[in-house]
C-alpha cells in the first residue's frame, strides 16, 4: 500500500516543478512591469537583477512553508490518506487554473490560489468524513476548517485592492506636481529627498517583508522589531545623503536606482513569501509521508496532528526551486503575454486596445467626467491651470523608425509604482494581514495610471474595462480553486490511484495543448500587422504593404467562399460555425487596420501624404469585402443553425459555378499582390463582369423557380441575400482593383 504513496510523492514532485514554472509565469507581472515598461534599464539587466533577488528570496523563504501544512485546516481532523489526496487535488487544480490564466495573458494571485485549493480540498475531505459518521453534522465543518482565517483573506482582497489603488493613485498624483514630467531639470536636492524617501521606503520593505520568518531573521529581529520608527529615520537621512551624494558628484539618476533597488526588493520578497504557493504543498506531504512511513500504522489510521509541529526546511530544496524559477523567468513566453497586459493597461500612450468597452467600464468613465466637471467649477481656475501644467508632457522628437522605442510610462511613475507597493505591502505584513503581492501592485500600478492621466478619453473606456476583468478574475481564481479542488478531492477519494493517474493523464494533455494554443497565438500575432506609428514612411511602402493586406484578405476570402457553398451544400452545421468564426476573425482584424489609420498618417513623411488618401479607400473597400463575406456566412449558419430545409440541387449548382469562377479570379488576384506584378490588373477587372453577368442570371432562374417549384420562403431569402452580396463582394473587389491600377499607373507616370 506504501508503494501508492511514493507514486503520489513523485507525481507532486513533478507537479511542484511544473507548478513552479506556470507560476512564476503568472507572477513575474509583480516586480518585472515597472523596469520593462519604463525602460529604465535593458531587458537583460532587469532579468539579471530580478533573478538574483528571486535566488535570495527563495533560499530565505522558509518561514512561509507553515501554511501549506496548517494554515487553512486542522492536520490533526484528518488521517494520513485523507492528507494525501486533499495535497494531489491542490496541486493538479493549481497547475491547471495558472495555465489558464497565463493562456490568457491575464495576471492573478497564486496566493489566493492556493489558499483556496486547499480550503476547497479540506471541505470536500471533511464533508466525507461526516458523511461517514453519524455523530456529525454538517455544523460540524468548523472543526475540520479554519473558517476565520479564509474570511480573513477575502477582506484582505477587497482592503487590498481598494487601498493599493487610491494610495497609488494619490502619490502618483503628489510625485507628478513635484516632478512634473521633465524630472531631469528637477534642483539636486529634491531627487535626494525623493530617492530618500523611497529607497527608505524599499529598504524597510526588503528586511520586513523579505527576512521575516527565515531562519535569518531571529538572529536580526532585536535590531528591527520595536524600532520600526528609528529604522525609517535613520534609514531616511543616510539614503537621503547618499542620494544627494549620487546625484551631485556621481551624476547619478537616482529614479533609475530606485527602479533596481525596488525590481530586486519585489523579486526577493515574491520569491521568499510565494514560493510555498507552488512548493509548499508538496514538501509538506514529503513530511506528511516520513511520519507516517516511521510509525508503522496503517494510513487510514494516522492522524496527522504531527504537520501542527514546525519543521525545519531543506536548503538544498529550496535552492533547486529557485533555480527553477530564475530558468522560467528568462524563457517563459506565457510570462510575457501576461507582462505585456499589465503594461498595456498601465501605458501612457494610445494604441491597440487589448479590452473591449462594456456598460461598466462606460458608465464609470461617464462618472469621472462628470466628477471632474463637478471639480472645476470648485477648485479655482488659476490653480487648474497650475495643476495642468504639471502635467504637460514635453514633445519628444525621434525619427520616425524609432518611435517605437519610447517607454511605456516614464521612470517617476516606475519608481512610486516600486516603492508604493513595497510601503503597502511592508505594512500589511506588520499587520498580520494576508494580503497578495499581485493585487497590491497590479492596483497601484492602475491607481498611478489613473493619477498620471495615461488613461485619456481616448483609452479610458478599454482600460477601465481591461482592469475589471483582471479583477474579475481575481474573483473567479477563488471560486474556481474551491470548486475545482473540491470536486478533485472527492474523485480521488472515490478512485484513489487510478483516478490520480487519470487526472495527471489529464494535465499533461491539457498543458501540451495549452502549449501548443498558445505558440500558434503567438505566431499569429507575430505575423498580424498592426499598422503601427513608424511602419510606414514611402509611398513605396504604402503599395508593399497594401499589396499584401491585399494578397491575404483575398486569400482568406477565396477559402471562406468556397467552404460557405461546400458547408452549406451539405448541410454540415459543425463546419459552418467554424467558417463563421475565422469570418468574423478576419473582419475584426480588418477593423483593427482601419483603427490604427491615425497612426499610419502620422508615419508618413511630408513627399508621401497622398498616399493616405490611397491607402484609406483601400482598407475601405477591404472592409466591405469582408462585411459581405461575412453576411453570406452568418445568413448561411443561421439557416442551417434554424434548421431550414437543404437549398434544391438547382441552387447548389449555380453556386458551385459561381464559385468555381471565383476562385479563378482569386487566385489570380493572389499570385499577381503576392508577386507584387500589377500589369495585368486591367485584365482581372476587365474579367469582372462575366461573373457578375453570371450572378445576374442565377437571380433570374430563383425567381423563376419561385414561380414553378421553389416553395421554400426561407431557402429564396438565404439564396438572394447569398448573390446579392456576392455581387457586392465583387463590386468592391473591382473598385480595389480599379483604384490599384490607376494608382499605379499614376506612380508609374510620375517615375
Amino acid at each position: 500500500m506504501g508503494d501508492i504513496y511514493i507514486l503520489m510523492l513523485v507525481a507532486l514532485t513533478v507537479l511542484a516543478i511544473i507548478d513552479l514554472v506556470v507560476g512564476v509565469s503568472n507572477d513575474a507581472v509583480n516586480f518585472l512591469n515597472s523596469a520593462i515598461g519604463s525602460k529604465a534599464i535593458p531587458i537583460k539587466a532587469i532579468l539579471i537583477i530580478a533573478s538574483v533577488g528571486v535566488a535570495v528570496g527563495a533560499i530565505t523563504s522558509s518561514g512561509m512553508m507553515e501554511v501549506a501544512r496548517k494554515g487553512i485546516f486542522n492536520p490533526a481532523e484528518f488521517y494520513f490518506d485523507e492528507i494525501m489526496f486533499i495535497f494531489m487535488a491542490v496541486m493538479i487544480t493549481d497547475i491547471l487554473l495558472l495555465d489558464v490564466f497565463n493562456s490568457l495573458g491575464m495576471p492573478t494571485s497564486t496566493t489566493v490560489s492556493i489558499v483556496f485549493e486547499l480550503l476547497g480540498a479540506a471541505v470536500a475531505m471533511a464533508l466525507i468524513k461526516i458523511s461517514n459518521n453519524d455523530a456529525e453534522t454538517f455544523a460540524n465543518v468548523g472543526k475540520y476548517i479554519n473558517s476565520d482565517k479564509a474570511l480573513l483573506i477575502i477582506s484582505g482582497i477587497l482592503l487590498s485592492v481598494f487601498i493599493a489603488f487610491t494610495v497609488g493613485a494619490l502619490v502618483q498624483f503628489l510625485s507628478r506636481l513635484l516632478y512634473t514630467f521633465q524630472f531631469e531639470k528637477r534642483k539636486s536636492f529634491v531627487n535626494a529627498l525623493f530617492g530618500g524617501f523611497a529607497i527608505t521606503a524599499i529598504t524597510y520593505f526588503i528586511f520586513v517583508k523579505g527576512m521575516k520568518g527565515t531562519p535569518f531573521y531571529d538572529d536580526i529581529k532585536h535590531l528591527i522589531e520595536g524600532r520600526t520608527f528609528e529604522i525609517i529615520i535613520y534609514g531616511f537621512l543616510f539614503w537621503t545623503l547618499l542620494s544627494q551624494l549620487l546625484v551631485s558628484v556621481f551624476k547619478v539618476n537616482i529614479l533609475k536606482f530606485i527602479v533596481i533597488i525596488g525590481t530586486f526588493s519585489l523579486a526577493m520578497a515574491f520569491a521568499g513569501n510565494d514560493l510555498v504557493n507552488f512548493i509548499g504543498v508538496p514538501i509538506a506531504a514529503w513530511n506528511s509521508y516520513q511520519e507516517w512511513h516511521a510509525s508503522g500504522i496503517p494510513a487510514h489510521e494516522f492522524s496527522m496532528g504531527v504537520l501542527a509541529k514546525k519543521v525545519p526546511s531543506n536548503p538544498t530544496l529550496l535552492f533547486i526551486a529557485g533555480m527553477i524559477m530564475v530558468i522560467t523567468l528568462w524563457f517563459s513566453k506565457k510570462a510575457k503575454s501576461v507582462i505585456e497586459t499589465g503594461i498595456n493597461l498601465a501605458r501612457q500612450g494610445d494604441g491597440h486596445e487589448k479590452f473591449q468597452a462594456n456598460a461598466v467600464s462606460r458608465t464609470v468613465v461617464r462618472g469621472a467626467i462628470s466628477f471632474s466637471k463637478g471639480m472645476s467649477k470648485i477648485v479655482p481656475p488659476k490653480s487648474l491651470k497650475w495643476i495642468d501644467s504639471k502635467f504637460q508632457k514635453p514633445i519628444v522628437e525621434l525619427p520616425k523608425d524609432k518611435s517605437y522605442e519610447l517607454p511605456a510610462f516614464d521612470m517617476v511613475r516606475a519608481s512610486v509604482n516600486l516603492f508604493v507597493a513595497g510601503i503597502l505591502i511592508s505594512i500589511g505584513t506588520s499587520l498580520k494581514l494576508p494580503l497578495s503581492t499581485t493585487y497590491v501592485t497590479f492596483m497601484v500600478a492602475m491607481g498611478t495610471s489613473l493619477a498620471d492621466r495615461a488613461w485619456g478619453r481616448e483609452s479610458a473606456v478599454y482600460r477601465v474595462a481591461g482592469v475589471f476583468n483582471v479583477i474579475g478574475g481575481w474573483f473567479l481564481t477563488a471560486l474556481s480553486a474551491f470548486t475545482v479542488a473540491a470536486i478533485f478531492a472527492y474523485v480521488i477519494y472515490l478512485g484513489e490511484i487510478v483516478s490520480v493517474a487519470v487526472l495527471l493523464i489529464i494535465v499533461l494533455f491539457l498543458l501540451g495543448r495549452s502549449s501548443v494554443r498558445h505558440t500558434k497565438k503567438a505566431k499569429e500575432k507575430k505575423e498580424k500587422r498592426y499598422m503601427e506609428r513608424a511602419e510606414l514612411i514611402t509611398i513605396n511602402e504604402v503599395v508593399k504593404e497594401s499589396s499584401d493586406h491585399i494578397s491575404e484578405v483575398v486569400k482568406r476570402v477565396n477559402k471562406l467562399f468556397s467552404n460557405v457553398v461546400i458547408d452549406l451544400s451539405s448541410h454540415d452545421l459543425n463546419k459552418l460555425s467554424k467558417t463563421e468564426k475565422h469570418v468574423r476573425k478576419l473582419n475584426n482584424e480588418v477593423n483593427e487596420l482601419r483603427e490604427e489609420v491615425f497612426y499610419f498618417i502620422k508615419s508618413l513623411d511630408d513627399s508621401s501624404v497622398k498616399a493616405s488618401r490611397f491607402y484609406i479607400l483601400i482598407l475601405g473597400y477591404l472592409q466591405d469585402i469582408t462585411q459581405s463575406i461575412e453576411y453570406i456566412a452568418t445568413t448561411s449558419y443561421k439557416h442551417v443553425n434554424n434548421n431550414h430545409k437543404q437549398l434544391k440541387s438547382s441552387s447548389i449548382k449555380d453556386l458551385n459555378e459561381i464559385n468555381d469562377k471565383l476562385k479563378v479570379l482569386f487566385d489570380r488576384i493572389e499570385s499577381d499582390f503576392t508577386k507584387k506584378d500589377f500589369d495585368n490588373l486591367s485584365n482581372i477587372i476587365d474579367a469582372k463582369q462575366e461573373i457578375i453577368d453570371y450572378v445576374s442570371e442565377s437571380i433570374d432562374k430563383q425567381i423563376a423557380r419561385i414561380r414553378t417549384e421553389e416553395s421554400s420562403p426561407k431557402n429564396s431569402s438565404l439564396y438572394f441575400g447569398i448573390l446579392l452580396e456576392t455581387k457586392d463582394l465583387i463590386s468592391a473587389l473591382m473598385s480595389l482593383m480599379q483604384l490599384f491600377h490607376d494608382f499605379n499607373v499614376q506612380e508609374n507616370k510620375n517615375k
